[in-house]
């Protein structure tokens, strides 16, 4: 197995653990938080997909939607998959629900 490596662009001044670099575990120093711009994510489970083909049905029925910037399927052939959506802002439940039928699954609860 080849170790493959990838550049974060993190500065030579961030610790390696990131945040503050006094162990407290704040990710950014104390007074850190989320930016403002930085997307919605939202986890959506979908029964009735089997294949790659049902994977495209989804993801193009989500990515039509207004604000959704990108769709991760995670197939689990015969039983729930996980759906992960990362969006400008919020996306209604009842909109995401009706995307998911459209493309003829269901999203469950």
């Amino acid at each position: 197995m080849t170790e493959q490596r990838i550049d974060l662009g993190l500065s030579a001044s961030t610790p390696a653990g990131g945040g503050c670099g006094d162990g407290c575990g704040c990710g950014g120093g104390s007074m850190a938080s989320a930016p403002t711009d930085a997307p919605a994510t939202s986890e959506l489970r979908v029964e009735g997909m089997t294949c790659a083909h049902c994977v495209r049905a989804v993801t193009e029925e989500l990515n039509a939607l207004e604000g959704v910037e990108v769709v991760a399927v995670d197939l689990r052939e015969g039983g729930t998959s996980l759906v992960r959506i990362a969006s400008t802002g919020a996306v209604n439940d009842d909109t995401l629900a009706a995307a998911i039928e459209e493309a003829g699954y269901t999203l469950t609860r």
